[in-house]
């Protein structure tokens, strides 16, 4: 579905704004490393509002360290395993938790989000390899196959897919959904909205792109078509139902368009929302505008349905 055009709000203004600082710090400081870079990003959670009644704990869950966002009253036998966004090079479990805690809250449920190993340092697959030793360390914690939900942002939205996907080439058993929130799956810049939307989004760049690519790509020693690094080559077939969204204003949209499609066409049950005018990842707006608000609504009545 596509919303009608909008007047945004002031809390979608404020992530719009944050990610054209961020533009304007990128484009400016030369010689950025990577550990300013990470602490730029892991300003993400600034534009969300902090969720009511949840509370969080650190653990590590096969292996992999990160936070556990807990809603008072939550069903703590249903999990959304959570990846963030950040291009698998930036982001953290830090910088998602409000976001992951105010999904949690909306569906009832506890969300554990992981601090995957990051690239440049750690190459594709270890983020992959990552979420699927969390997601089969859960289910021997008790937690049934189907009562996890594997959910992510960006980069995160493309482990989201691959981690099901890595599950099902191992003939493992698979989370019961899957939720992309704008999933960068290109790994070859073949998208048309970076163009056409290349003026309305306030982050993402070609440039920025390429540089994420050759970090998590090794610099080219793995094909960009690579179906686990790049869903877009994916069999999709037998995956479990699949939420995508993206805003209608972001150079990504299309990556959400077009895996909605191919799943579609491999017999995947898809819902696929663009809002307009919205940027990369809107939902971090979550409880200061109404856009992610509606959106984490909708996430909810489909988890339930």
């Amino acid at each position: 579905m596509t919303t009608a055009p909008q007047t945004i709000s002031a809390g979608a203004e404020a992530l719009r704004a944050l990610y054209a600082d961020w533009s304007e710090i990128i484009a400016t400081t030369p010689g950025l490393t990577t550990r300013l870079f990470r602490s730029i990003f892991d300003e993400w959670h600034q534009p969300t509002r902090e969720p009511e009644d949840v509370t969080y704990r650190e653990d590590t869950v096969g292996g992999v360290p990160g936070i556990w966002t807990l809603p008072i009253g939550a069903d703590t036998t249903r999990v959304l395993l959570y990846t963030h966004g950040g291009g698998f090079a930036v982001g953290s479990a830090a910088s998602h938790r409000k976001l992951a805690g105010h999904l949690a809250k909306a569906l009832g449920v506890t969300a554990f989000v992981l601090d995957y190993r990051r690239a440049p340092e750690h190459p594709h697959p270890a983020q992959v390899q990552d979420g699927v030793a969390a997601f089969l360390a859960l289910i021997e914690r008790g937690i049934a196959p189907t009562a996890i939900t594997t959910i992510g942002d960006s980069a995160g939205g493309n482990l989201a897919v691959a981690i099901a996907l890595s599950l099902r080439e191992q003939g493992r058993p698979l989370p019961g959904g899957v939720v992309a929130f704008s999933p960068w799956l290109d790994m070859e810049n073949r998208g048309e909205t970076l163009v056409t939307n290349d003026a309305t989004d306030a982050l993402i760049t070609v440039p920025l792109l390429e540089g994420m690519i050759a970090g998590v790509l090794a610099d080219g020693a793995v094909d960009p078509r690579t179906p686990l690094a790049n869903p877009l080559y994916a069999d999709l077939s037998g995956l479990p139902r699949l939420y995508l969204n993206a805003g209608g204003a972001e150079s990504l949209a299309d990556n959400a368009t077009r895996l909605a499609e191919n799943a579609r066409a491999a017999g995947v049950d898809v819902t696929l929302s663009v809002v307009d005018d919205m940027q990369h990842v809107f939902p971090f707006s979550a409880g200061n505008g109404p856009e992610a608000d509606a959106e984490i609504a909708a996430v909810a009545a489909w988890y339930r349905g």
